[in-house]
């Protein structure tokens, strides 16, 4: 990711080689910021306060959680508590199980004298494979691209339409969604973004068109419910999201929102693809609208705005009268059905069991038995 022209990751060791530097995304637009994790509890508030945010950073987060505890405290049950407080920090990313998972697995056995090190060394593989996973997703989705570019007969620039923030922010690196678009702007393609607010957090409106901006990518933010009368006046060539967790039959749970965006597509004829790496596969779930938890947040994220004030002072404010209840769901299911294809590190398929298992054959055992 590149800030001011500085090309950085977001999330990193800190000087010190064993405190963990994030970017404290609850600060942006308006102020870039970034915040040392110095303890367990440190990357758990992180984690569940959306300081980080995205399903591949969470799960990097929650590894250097464990590496920070390590180094605290290496002995089984402090391993056992670590795991267990950065589990219940979110509920619906399946990355944060995947990652708990990795790390358990890479420090079970070892004497407590080696688990520091092997911890740290493992966070930092975890983080070195989301880049390439992420590059390698933009690669394949880079491609989609070049073939509706192809098949313009206008010389106007390519209209992708994204929702919540799936870019760099949301991974170490690259991002999801948007890797297929930062590829295709730095090799020079005509490319613009509709970036959807995506309330009520608006991490569209505060995430993706500040890192587009950043990167130099032509976009314009839209209200969310401003997607389907572009798609009817064909203004969006293709849909791209990320996805927190995705069913081994390739149903796509992904923030509040999505689905609509997918019926908008599926009535337009606009394809609609979601890219993620494996890590967001839950290959134990085959129904995405029953089986995946869909996490209820605050309802001060709904009534409750925060920007820039008149003299430069970030002030939050009501929106909505304060004797209304909220419901402040987070996530939604797109069912695989909707879904044009899935880009992951591996290549693009077709969203189903079938799809799926011919990307990750050692993978689909795993889901025929769930």
């Amino acid at each position: 990711m590149k800030v001011d022209g500085v090309a950085r990751r977001s999330i990193q060791l800190a000087d010190d080689g064993r405190s963990v530097e994030i970017v404290d995304q609850t600060r942006l637009p308006h102020r870039f910021v970034t915040r040392e994790l110095r303890s367990l509890a440190d990357a758990a508030e992180a984690i569940s306060s959306m300081r980080v945010r995205g399903a591949p950073l969470i799960g990097a987060t929650a590894a250097y959680g464990v590496a920070l505890q390590m180094r605290e405290e290496p002995s089984d049950a402090s391993l056992q508590r670590a795991i267990e407080a950065l589990f219940a920090t979110r509920p619906t990313a399946v990355n944060l199980r995947w990652a708990l998972d990795e790390m358990r697995a890479a420090l079970h056995g070892l004497p407590p004298a080696a688990r520091e090190e092997r911890a740290y060394a493992r966070a930092a593989e975890i983080c070195d494979e989301d880049v390439e996973n992420c590059r390698a997703i933009g690669e394949h989705g880079l491609r989609l691209i070049e073939a509706l570019r192809e098949r313009q007969t206008e010389p106007n620039p390519l209209n992708v339409l994204t929702h919540c923030n799936a870019g760099w922010l949301a991974t170490v690196d690259w991002g999801t969604a948007l890797a297929p678009v930062y590829l295709a702007c730095d090799r020079g393609i005509p490319i613009h973004v509709w970036v959807d607010e995506t309330r009520p957090r608006n991490q569209g409106a505060s995430l993706t068109a500040w890192e587009l901006g950043q990167h130099g990518v032509p976009h314009t933010v839209i209200a969310d419910n401003a997607g389907g009368h572009l798609m009817q006046r064909g203004q969006v060539d293709l849909c791209i999201t990320g996805s927190d967790r995705t069913t081994s039959t390739g149903d796509v749970c992904n923030k509040i929102g999505t689905y609509l965006k997918a019926l908008a597509a599926r009535d337009n004829g606009v394809p609609f693809y979601v890219a993620l790496p494996a890590s967001s596969i839950d290959w134990a779930l085959s129904d995405g609208i029953a089986e995946i938890p869909i996490e209820e947040r605050d309802g001060s994220e709904l009534s409750r705005v925060r920007g820039l004030a008149a003299d430069g002072e970030e002030v939050e404010v009501a929106v909505l009268p304060a004797s209304s209840p909220v419901a402040n769901p987070a996530f939604d299911v797109t069912p695989a059905r909707l879904v044009t294809g899935l880009i992951t590190e591996r290549g693009v398929c077709e969203a189903s069991s079938t799809g799926l298992a011919g990307l990750y054959p050692e993978c689909a055992g795993r889901a025929s038995k769930s």
